[in-house]
Order: C-alpha cells, then sequence, then structure tokens
C-alpha cells in the first residue's frame, strides 16, 4: 500500500471527488491529514459557498503541508473537472486570467484534494467583476498585540460602521486578527470602495489613536493595530469564512457574532472543530445578504477629510502601477525631498 494510503471517493451532492494520498499528513504538530481537511471542507461547504459563491476565488496551495512552500494559484489548475466553472479576473497590471468561481460545495473537496487550505475570494461576484459588492475591514495587529488588541479594535469599527449607517459581520482571520465584513450595493468601482476604508479607518484612528493606525509604513505604527485599507484594493483578497489556514494548529476563519467575538480565542476553531460549531450554530453570517448597504457616507467622510485636512490619497502596495493622486511610495525614514 502506498505510504499515505490508497486514493479514496467523497460523496458531496452529486459528486464524487477523488482524494489521492488522503493519509498524507498536512499538519505535523498534530497529525492533521488530508482527508480530514477534504472533510472540513465537505461539513461547511453549504457556508462556504454562500460566502465565495459566484466569486474568482484564488487557491493558496500547500502541496507539501503546512511546513512546505506555499503559493497564490490565481489560475484554474490544470486538467480541472469541466463542472470547475470559472470567470475572467483583470489585475492592476492589465493582464487576465481565468479563475476558479465556485458554483457548488464539491469544488472545495476538489481544491482541497490539490493541497488548498484557504480560498481568496475578490469581494465581486462574477456578473461584475468591477463593482465590489463587500466590503472588507482587516484589522491586522502587530506582532507585540494579540487577538484581544484585535478585538478591541474591531469594536470601534463596530462602532464606526453604525455611524455612517452600516452593519458589520466579525469573523476571526484564523490568525490574530479580525475581519469585518459588510454587504453594499455593487455600484462603486475598486477606488470607491478602497476609499471608504481609507475613511473608516481614518475615523477609527480618530476615536483610539493609541491603539489603531491606517499607516501604511510599519516604521509609523508605534505598535498599534493595522486596519490595513489596501486588502480592499483590486486583487487584494481576505481569507474567507470558513478556510483553513496556514498555522501549525489549522486554524479556521470563523464567522461569528458581536458578543461571541468577545468571548472566544480564535485557537477554538480549526479543521477538527470548526465543523461542530457550524452544526451547533448555524452560519452566523447568513443574515448579512438580507440587505445591501450604500458606502456614500464614507465616501463624503473622504471627500471631508481631503477637502478640510489635506487627506487625500495613500500608498498602494509595491507591486501595483503608480495610481492616480498617489504620494510617495518610499519608506518615510527613507525619503529625501527630491523623492
Amino acid at each position: 500500500m502506498p505510504k499515505n494510503g490508497e486514493p479514496i471517493e467523497v460523496a458531496v451532492g452529486e459528486r464524487k471527488v477523488r482524494v489521492s494520498s488522503p493519509d498524507k499528513v498536512y499538519f505535523p504538530a498534530r497529525g492533521i491529514t488530508k482527508r480530514q481537511v477534504v472533510e472540513h471542507y465537505v461539513a461547511v461547504g453549504e457556508p462556504l459557498l454562500r460566502a465565495v459563491g459566484e466569486r474568482p476565488t484564488t487557491l493558496k496551495r500547500y502541496v507539501d503541508g503546512v511546513e512546505g512552500e506555499w503559493f497564490y494559484a490565481k489560475r484554474v489548475p490544470k486538467g480541472a473537472p469541466d463542472w470547475v466553472e470559472t470567470v475572467k479576473i483583470t489585475f492592476p497590471s492589465g493582464r487576465t486570467a481565468e479563475e476558479v468561481c465556485p458554483t457548488e460545495p464539491a469544488v472545495f473537496a476538489w481544491a482541497a484534494n490539490l493541497g488548498t487550505f484557504d480560498f481568496h475570494p475578490w469581494p465581486v461576484r462574477r456578473p461584475d467583476v468591477d463593482h465590489p459588492d463587500e466590503l472588507r475591514i482587516d484589522v491586522d495587529p502587530p506582532d507585540e498585540a494579540g487577538f484581544t488588541d484585535a478585538v478591541a479594535v474591531a469594536g470601534v469599527v463596530r462602532d464606526v460602521l453604525d455611524s455612517a449607517g452600516l452593519v458589520g459581520y466579525p469573523k476571526t482571520s484564523g490568525g490574530r486578527g479580525v475581519h469585518v465584513l459588510v454587504r453594499i450595493r455593487p455600484e462603486w468601482d475598486f477606488i470607491d470602495v478602497r476609499h471608504a476604508v481609507i475613511a473608516l479607518g481614518r475615523e477609527v484612528e480618530r476615536r483610539i489613536p493609541d491603539k489603531a493606525t491606517i499607516a501604511w509604513w510599519k516604521e509609523e505604527r508605534g505598535g498599534r493595530v493595522f486596519i490595513d485599507y489596501n486588502q480592499a484594493a483590486r486583487d487584494r483578497t481576505v481569507a474567507s469564512a470558513w478556510s483553513v489556514r496556514g498555522t501549525p494548529r489549522a486554524t479556521v476563519s470563523t464567522p461569528l457574532t458581536w458578543d461571541l467575538l468577545t468571548e472566544v480565542d480564535p485557537d477554538d476553531f480549526d479543521v477538527l472543530t470548526a465543523g461542530a460549531f457550524y452544526a451547533e450554530h448555524g452560519d452566523l453570517h447568513a443574515p448579512m445578504d438580507e440587505r445591501a448597504f450604500g458606502i456614500e457616507t464614507l465616501l463624503e467622510w473622504y471627500a471631508r477629510d481631503e477637502r478640510d485636512h489635506g487627506l487625500g490619497e495613500m500608498p498602494y502596495p509595491p507591486d501595483y502601477p503608480k495610481m492616480p493622486g498617489e504620494p510617495k511610495r518610499v519608506q518615510p525614514s527613507k525619503a529625501r525631498d527630491d523623492t
């Protein structure tokens, strides 16, 4: 018998998905196997499809397990079955690609067999890939902070969203951070949505300047929790709800309520426990689809900050082309007057 076991077939709805080397250990610290990762995705297939269905989705693949090299698969892998659908996307460079676009839960088991741990969906759906329908706020604590700090800042994010007439839904990132999602109407492009997150981040920073920042350069953050506004840029994504993360513990990014967020630890949710949590609590983010909001107020704040305070565009990630109105894309301590 091969070291990692004979291939098996896993039933997902009407599909049968082949899983090769099911006993291959993906997470050595806990002995978690490929089979168990696939079983996780079968268990949470329904809410995961609600979260990423019809969205261009990048696969983060760990073909040799969590201790091996990983890579982002931004194009549909060769040999994909014909029921794995795709959608054409355009990168900031102008290049295009056909990316996986999940339309049924079997896609997740198929991707897990290829070593996919987490799914990184774009905040758009296939009918209109240039206008996001999801506002994503990535609350990212620095190395010297932790989950409790992220939760505290996320609470202020919730308050600021409320001030803008918006309702956010939190989830663990699977690490030490928190993601807050807002369903919006797909009426604005990526630049507008990114500006909305910048405006929100600036308001959070004003309310708790000693705890939160939107400073792009680490040297300016001073150990504060970073609200990563650039995760709202085109082709920037966060791991979806129910995604397995590349941590030794095999943690899972898990949807929560605001009350639960203050009571849990991110390590509570992993490949072995997340399915049971879903079975007990259901899809806690399902109500997000009941109403789509507008970002007019956040865009008014952005315009106000630019007009009254001289706070306009902010740096993009280094792999982006120079964007209109963008300031110097250079670390402040290394900047020269003529840069």
